[in-house]
């Protein structure tokens, strides 16, 4: 096989050494530079056949275009949006993830911000560092008639992937009266599997005492929750979003939550990453924020680090990928490898060997 290219341009996190050895070891070339912007990413991957990269900067297709030996662009993780999937496909690229590996850790931390806000943890961590149980009981025994429980409410979930369906599985042992769902992909008797009653939109923002959101961002559910949205609501309710940050109009849910249209809100994820210190979802009160760390974990950090090298010499050495986020890609590289198309020559078919 001629000699091979990967390059790595995660935004200021280099990559694990598992990633790196694993690549190594199959005699393949590979470069980390760290790149904020689209032109970085297409001078350091001008030579690449492959590029593994995060959320940020977009793999667009200006940069797409920009790289002519490029065969796979491997995002870490399980999303693929930050790629244009279409331009991928066109070009005859393919798109890969590590699907599976955080799901646990997802619902685990969406769980873990609904019992936050229900039973008011953090404040009740700072008013007792902060003397109040000793020296001002009355300053803390405030919180008590704030503290909720999720037993007897309704639980609705947007988006019954793998994801959604762990948070049902977690969120059962609460003793909630009802989980309810809205996923039009769904059918009613996969949800019978774990307990959820599948609604249409409306009714999941209107009867929901709390929503959990775990869907992918597509242009079907860019700003799914907007202000609208949230004044169908229940004012008592309380809103999670561990998913993508694309799926909230975060101006709508800042008035939201100024305005009581809903009673807090716990948000692992950002349209813009990181989020600006100035920003002012930051100064709410009634707003948790974590820094788009739901999937992680020392298993999925670990695991995550070698499929994402894997799927690297994977795609150049003619072996089963990981996840595949552009199926279609398969029957564009067949054809323009039949019209001589460069980019694929020498590496073994990926329609024929490789199960995409």
């Amino acid at each position: 096989m001629p000699a091979r290219k990967v390059v790595i341009t995660m935004n200021n996190r280099p990559p694990s050494d598992i990633t790196l050895d694993v690549i190594k070891k199959a005699g393949i070339d590979v470069e980390y530079v760290s790149c904020d912007t689209e032109d970085q990413v297409v001078r350091a991957a001008a030579d690449a056949d492959v590029l593994l990269v995060g959320t940020v900067p977009h793999t667009t297709r200006r940069v797409l275009e920009a790289l002519p030996r490029l065969k796979m662009v491997g995002r870490s993780g399980v999303g693929v949006d930050s790629v244009d999937l279409e331009a991928a496909t066109e070009l005859g690229i393919a798109v890969t993830n590590t699907p599976g590996i955080n799901t646990s850790e997802v619902a685990d931390h969406a769980m873990a911000m609904l019992l936050s806000i229900t039973r008011q943890i953090p404040e009740l961590k700072a008013a007792t560092r902060d003397g109040s149980w000793s020296d001002r009981p009355r300053e803390i025994n405030a919180l008590r008639n704030k503290l909720r429980r999720i037993a007897g409410n309704t639980v609705g979930i947007y988006g019954l992937g793998n994801i959604g369906r762990a948070f049902a599985t977690r969120v059962r042992g609460f003793g909630p009266a009802r989980i309810i769902a809205h996923d039009p992909y769904v059918p009613q008797t996969t949800a019978d599997l774990y307990g959820v009653q599948l609604v249409d939109f409306d009714t999941l923002l209107r009867e929901s005492d709390f929503i959990t959101v775990h869907s992918p961002a597509t242009a079907e559910t860019s700003h799914a929750f907007n202000l609208e949205s949230f004044g169908k609501m229940k004012p008592t309710a309380i809103f999670i979003n561990c998913a993508r940050g694309p799926l909230v109009d975060e101006a709508g849910l800042q008035e939201a939550l100024e305005t009581n249209l809903i009673y807090a809100a716990g948000i692992d994820v950002t349209e813009v990453e990181p989020l600006d210190a100035e920003n002012p979802l930051l100064k709410l009160p009634n707003l948790t924020i974590t820094p788009h760390f739901a999937g992680a974990s020392d298993v999925t950090s670990r695991e995550g680090a070698r499929r994402w090298g894997e799927n690297a010499v994977n795609v150049l050495t003619g072996k089963m990928l990981h996840g595949l986020g552009n199926p279609d890609v398969e029957k564009v590289i067949a054809v323009r490898r039949s019209q001589g198309d460069k980019r694929w020559e020498g590496v073994p078919d990926p329609v024929t060997n490789r199960g995409f």
